[in-house]
């Protein structure tokens, strides 16, 4: 029987959560607050890649043409690891984009991205005042989204005996893969999904004997 691993992609597993697991955003959060007469809106939402970044911000800003900033940051997992980055915005170095950052690095958040736009209020908040506006926005996003454990997800190829059919099915349930495609001919010939951490125990069961 032949196994080949293809690509990898990511999912989610819902329910409670352990420490320091990774995880991500399945339905958008959104909360505003006003400070000091200047109005925080903010966005969070899963994006896969930075061209779906590019176009939350682009939505975003359409929507507000006429506000002041709109400072963001995310963090894309890759083949080359997690990509984190943010931008002030034309607000003072550090204090927009990096504190909106920061609320993604302490949760480990991927795959996320947030958006902030600032309606300036004629009422200059100071560095440490924009730092807090920023972050405490950011923060009551992602608190109003959805979230979920993030599971990176591998494709393998398998091709079994027809008699296995039954045992990789129920195999696959238990940890939440699936069965994406199948080819029937001597063998049977799957396509499969599943989480990274099970590929080493379903090829121990399913692998060449």
């Amino acid at each position: 029987m032949l196994v080949r691993r293809l690509d990898k992609t990511q999912t989610w597993r819902s329910g409670t959560t352990q420490a320091k697991l990774m995880q991500t955003i399945i339905t958008q959060g959104y909360a505003e607050q006003t400070i000091n007469k200047s109005r925080f809106l903010a966005w969070a939402a899963a994006c896969q890649t930075e061209r779906e970044v590019a176009m939350m911000l682009r939505a975003i800003a359409s929507q507000h043409a006429n506000a002041s900033h709109l400072a963001y940051a995310f963090r894309i997992k890759t083949p080359d690891g997690v990509v984190p980055r943010f931008s002030d915005a034309g607000e003072p170095s550090g204090t927009a984009g990096k504190p909106i950052l920061q609320m993604l690095d302490g949760r480990d958040y991927i795959n996320v991205c947030i958006g902030v736009i600032r309606y300036y209020g004629g009422i200059n908040l100071g560095t440490g005042g924009l730092v807090r506006a920023y972050g405490s926005t950011a923060k009551l996003a992602l608190e109003a989204a959805q979230t979920a454990e993030y599971v990176e997800m591998t494709h393998l190829e398998l091709t079994i005996p027809y008699n296995q059919m039954d045992a990789i099915t129920k195999a696959l349930a238990k940890c939440n893969g699936a069965i994406v495609n199948k080819t029937f001919n001597e063998a049977v010939t799957l396509e499969i999904t599943l989480p990274e951490k099970d590929v080493a125990q379903i090829r121990g069961k399913f692998g060449s004997r």
